[in-house]
């Protein structure tokens, strides 16, 4: 027998993949055998007053969907016990009704459970009592009162009947065609939106007791409503007069809004920039609500202290002690001498490039409450003197200690980094010989250089000015 190629064995192996696939689906999708080992199902006992046409295997439905099987239906002392394989992963009221329906003239039977109120759900081996349960009529049984009925009908009235009711809807085909298909649609839409109308059927109740409950209420409100209708009925007189004066009234207002409607929006845009802010400075407004009431107690014991006295000065009680120069005014980080401006000119420049501020170390004792030192609000323990600077990951960097001006301020108070002098290159050395004054440079070559160490002699021949002795 030839050995089996690669290919044979690929589609013998997908062909295994599929048939495993669909003896799966037969299994647990049609066959259903774990359901015929009780593997997630339960089962409920149906007492009915006869069997009404129900069977082993007939189906079990809850507001209109499968919920199970009939597994047995047995004959009992007092009728017939239908025993009910139910589906686990479904709860149902245990408060409930049973009822068994055909699912036309001639089709099969089935039960469904009708649930009264919610209630707790039902358990394996929960019994539904006969007086919960209803069953169709024997179909032989209406036959015959049909056939009585039709009997004890006189044969000229009926066809009197049959007549009128020709004549009554005669022509009417298409009306009545269109009454059925609409009624057909109606129900179709019913049945396809289910669970919203049983919803509504179920939740309905509670709205129509409390109306009835209300109707007190109801009844009071319209009898004020009677009240205030007869209130407005005797101030007719001044109820015209109010509806004559409103037109004027109204136009006033909309005058009013049209004056102040160029400015509106601009203040309303404003309040829009500023919200943010006040929530973003949050903590920071709170604490100063907090701090002012001191701010203020502190503000009047400042002419509290002599109030009242025969002290000769009466005002404010405070002790000036100038501490002039301590610590001493902070220069760097700002313009130099030569580009400030003198105090006394009265007119204003354009603000300088740049950021300025007391550029200092920030544990520094100078300006201790200047920018640098503020704390950033979205970032819980940082300090930086510009909000750019506390969104970022940047961190502050001084220019010096402050007691001497530094910084040039078209570049390091514009947002750029500190400078920083030029990298120097790297230094080299070289073993010296101070006894002969001979050292070995950097490009291999010997040099001599008498005077290199201390107590040496210059050389005093004109060669040694013009070439390295060597």
């Amino acid at each position: 027998m030839p050995p089996l190629t690669l290919r044979i064995r690929i589609q013998l192996a997908i062909f295994a993949v599929v048939a495993l696939v669909f003896g799966a689906a037969m299994v647990f999708g049609y066959i259903r055998l774990p359901a015929m080992f009780g593997i997630g199902r339960y089962q409920v006992i149906v007492n009915l007053p006869r069997a009404a046409g129900v069977y082993p295997g007939g189906n079990v439905t809850y507001r209109g969907a499968e919920v199970g099987r009939i597994a047995d239906v047995r004959l009992t002392d007092s009728g017939v016990a239908a025993v009910l394989s139910l589906k686990s992963g479904i709860a149902i009221p245990s408060d409930l009704d049973a009822q068994v329906h055909s699912q036309s003239a001639v089709g099969e039977q089935y039960i469904t459970l009708l649930p009264r109120r919610d209630s707790a759900p039902l358990r394996d081996g929960d019994v539904i009592a006969a007086d919960r349960t209803t069953v169709p009529p024997d179909f032989d049984a209406v036959l015959d009162a049909l056939h009585t009925g039709l009997n004890a009908i006189p044969r000229d009235d009926l066809k009197t009947v049959v007549d009128e009711s020709a004549t009554a809807v005669g022509g009417l085909g298409p009306q009545l065609s269109r009454l059925v298909t609409d009624g057909a649609k109606l129900a179709a839409g019913a049945r396809a939106n289910l669970g919203p109308l049983l919803t509504l059927i179920d939740d309905s109740k509670p709205v129509l007791d409390a109306q009835a409950e209300s109707s007190d209420a109801i009844q009071i409100w319209t009898t004020q409503l009677a009240t205030l209708s007869g209130s407005l009925k005797q101030n007719d007189p001044g109820l015209k007069d109010l509806l004559q004066q409103g037109a004027p009234a109204l136009d006033e207002v909309r005058q009013l809004l049209d004056r102040v409607r160029p400015t509106v929006p601009v203040i309303a845009a404003n309040l829009a920039s500023v919200a943010p802010v006040l929530v973003t400075y949050q903590p920071g407004l709170e604490q100063l609500l907090v701090l002012l009431p001191q701010a203020a107690a502190t503000a009047q014991a400042i002419v509290l202290a002599n109030r009242d006295t025969q002290q000769p000065y009466r005002g404010a009680y405070l002790s000036l002690n100038l501490s002039l120069n301590q610590p001493p005014p902070c220069t760097t980080g700002f313009l130099p001498a030569q580009q400030q401006r003198a105090a006394s000119l009265q007119d204003y420049p354009d603000r300088p490039a740049g950021d300025l501020y007391c550029r200092v170390p920030q544990d520094s004792a100078l300006s201790v409450r200047g920018v640098r030192n503020i704390p950033c609000t979205t970032r819980p323990g940082k300090r930086a003197p510009t909000v750019a600077m506390c969104e970022s990951d940047a961190d502050y960097l001084p220019l010096n200690d402050g007691y001497n001006w530094k910084g040039d301020p078209n570049a390091t108070l514009s947002g750029q980094g500190v400078p920083q002098p030029p990298p120097q290159p790297p230094l080299e050395g070289a073993e010296y010989d101070p006894t002969t004054g001979g050292f070995t440079g950097p490009d291999g070559r010997p040099y001599t250089q008498s005077n290199l160490a201390p107590g040496g002699q210059q050389p005093r021949d004109w060669q040694s000015m013009l070439l390295p002795g060597n």
